[in-house]
């Protein structure tokens, strides 16, 4: 009887071990955890350019307004 319970266990691990019906599901969310972390590179490496073309962008249309 014990034997028999065993082996239902292997046969149960060799299932879970060839299916990969989750896999998708965990190739998603790697890539758009990678996404999420090239972004927030890029603009934590663009932040000064971003807020010097918005300084600069907010100057000239508080030029304009005065004159």
């Amino acid at each position: 009887m014990v034997r028999c319970r065993g082996n239902e266990m292997v046969g149960e691990l060799r299932v879970l071990w060839v299916d990969d019906s989750g896999q998708d599901l965990a190739e998603y969310a790697l890539l758009l955890a990678l996404i999420a972390v090239v972004l927030v590179t890029a603009i934590d490496a663009l932040r000064t350019a971003i807020a010097t073309s918005f300084g600069r962008a907010t100057n000239v249309l508080n030029s304009a307004g005065a004159s």
